[in-house]
């Protein structure tokens, strides 16, 4: 054989072994990794780092789960810690309430990625999440998610629940006939998504100034606004704002209504819900067409190119996860797996979720578990991951206490010793400094001082109930609180390990606990409940 013969069969083995070493990139989702040239014009895509600090505020009925299980699943593949609700709040940040970062369960700090319901509170977000943070959001048109809500909020907002035989048409005759501004979940019966955003919900639709002003707020927090209606659309955006790969923003729509849930709208009731939320109506035409400004700026060819990959690559993911097979839809009553059963928010409402099939290969099982897990139950797994993580970086080990004195025994003509009104400065800092052989009780005091006893004085005994009646604190979040006590004008108090052995015997306990009286125990003992108990400050509340 030649030398040209040789060199020539030489090339093409060098050239097959190349391809088969580098082949997988022309079938992955990265080789459709296209970036308009228009919005990315320094670098070339493969070159820049994905952005992965997101705070995405997860509007009602908008398709806002699609984004959020994206997000979750974008913060696994990157390990990313993602900022989730203290369990008293449940699976959103104790909305309606103004987010605080009192809501953020201490172990899925520091986050990177927040993306569960809240009503905006930017002043608090900025203490929590990273400097670089970039806010997105999306907006439904109001007719369409106005009738959802109707449907979906009808036994939980009173607004709704008095309108005879659930009737949008007569709500929307005479809305203040049935609406109540300051009634609890009053939210879902009017202007949502500036409620969501932390505007005022009943303020004046007339009032120019105040619109305006709202306005170019949300336009200065916010890095994008997505839109409901398009969007495929809104996640080429999206993509192109974070510098992420087709992969990142694959998605299946969830917590989507059966059609026998949902109202048909007659001709003049859009109009109608447009003028009843007109703050919602005022916002969602100026971001809609905000949207097409930012699309046309791209390029309208090119995003109906990126439209196209997003697609393409989405039917294989489905194919692979449903064995060729459009997904498997099911009502959320007819699925067998609870982790894959919608929550239903009654009984005359239909969600709709998926079933797999038993072949899922499993090279991709896991993505394809995750792309159907509806929100509860994602948040939850998320949530015990973390925590897992972050126990094992931060272990926790009660102190054992020193073995008390000898006290002698009372007569009955001793009396007994008054409780402690001690009132202590709860660090951690002076805590950690003072973690020595108990001191001498400390005498009563006017304010706080600079010491930390390490334990209750020695001779109390337990005797601790759990009252979830309790009707002088009332409810927070829409949960009873658990309130840990001694008997009315006893002496003896419950010391941190009966607290601690009580918790443990109430599994179900939600909600805020009240220690009662807090002078009884340390700032070392609160302290460290609170960390063993996920328990944040504020909910602890002096008698």
């Amino acid at each position: 054989m030649s030398h040209k013969k040789v060199f020539i069969v030489l090339l093409a083995i060098s050239s097959l072994s190349l391809l088969l070493h580098h082949g997988s990139r022309f079938w992955t989702m990265k080789a459709f990794n296209m970036t308009c040239s228009v919005t990315l014009p320094q670098l070339p895509q493969g070159l820049l780092s994905k952005h992965t600090s997101v705070g995405f505020l997860k509007t009602h009925k908008t398709a806002s789960s699609t984004i959020q299980n994206m997000l979750f699943r974008f913060a696994e593949r990157h390990n990313l810690t993602v900022a989730l609700p203290v369990q008293a709040c449940e699976h959103q940040f104790c909305y309606p309430r103004p987010f605080s970062g009192r809501f953020v369960h201490p172990h899925t700090l520091p986050a990177r990625i927040i993306t569960s319901h809240m009503r905006f509170n930017l002043s608090q977000l900025r203490h929590l999440m990273p400097s670089d943070t970039l806010y997105v959001t999306i907006l439904r048109e109001p007719a369409a998610m106005f009738e959802s809500l109707f449907s979906y909020y009808s036994q939980h907002c009173g607004s709704f629940q008095r309108v005879p035989n659930g009737s949008l048409e007569a709500f929307l005759t005479e809305p203040w006939r049935y609406y109540r501004p300051d009634e609890e979940d009053s939210m879902y019966a009017r202007n949502t998504l500036t409620f969501d955003l932390g505007g005022e919900k009943d303020h004046t639709p007339s009032d120019v100034g105040y619109v305006r002003g709202f306005i170019a707020e949300v336009e200065r927090v916010f890095s994008l606004v997505m839109i409901a209606e398009h969007f495929d659309e809104s996640l080429v955006l999206l993509r192109n704002l974070l510098s992420w790969d087709l992969e990142d923003i694959t998605y299946l729509e969830l917590n989507m209504r059966t059609p026998t849930s949902k109202q048909n709208l007659s001709a003049e009731l859009p109009g109608l819900i447009r003028a009843w939320n007109a703050l919602d109506a005022q916002l969602y035409d100026h971001f809609n067409a905000s949207l097409w400004r930012r699309l046309e700026a791209l390029g309208l060819d090119c995003v109906a190119q990126e439209v196209a990959l997003l697609r393409q690559a989405r039917d294989r993911v489905l194919r692979g996860c449903f064995g060729g097979k459009p997904p498997q839809v099911r009502p959320a009553t007819q699925i067998k797996n609870k982790e894959f059963r919608p929550w239903l928010p009654s009984s005359k409402v239909d969600i709709v979720g998926y079933d797999l099939p038993l072949n899922t290969s499993q090279p991709g099982a896991d993505l394809c578990l995750k792309l159907i897990m509806p929100e509860v139950q994602y948040s939850n797994q998320l949530l015990r991951k973390q925590s897992l993580r972050y126990r094992k970086n931060h272990p926790f080990r009660l102190k054992p206490r020193p073995r008390p004195p000898h006290v002698p025994s009372r007569t009955a003509s001793t009396p007994a010793p008054p409780p402690s009104t001690n009132q202590t400065s709860c660090s951690r800092e002076i805590c950690q400094s003072t973690r020595n052989p108990p001191p001498e009780p400390a005498a009563p005091h006017s304010g706080p001082t600079q010491s930390c006893p390490d334990s209750a004085p020695p001779g109390w005994t337990k005797d601790v109930t759990l009252d979830p009646s309790n009707t002088e604190w009332g409810r927070v979040g829409g949960l009873h609180q658990g309130v840990v006590k001694a008997p009315p004008g006893a002496v003896p108090q419950p010391t941190l390990t009966d607290i601690i052995a009580e918790l443990k015997g109430h599994r179900k306990l939600r909600g805020f606990v009240k220690l009662l009286p807090l002078q009884t125990l340390s700032c070392c003992d609160i302290t460290q409940l609170h960390d063993a108990y996920w328990l944040t400050a504020a909910e602890y509340v002096m008698p």
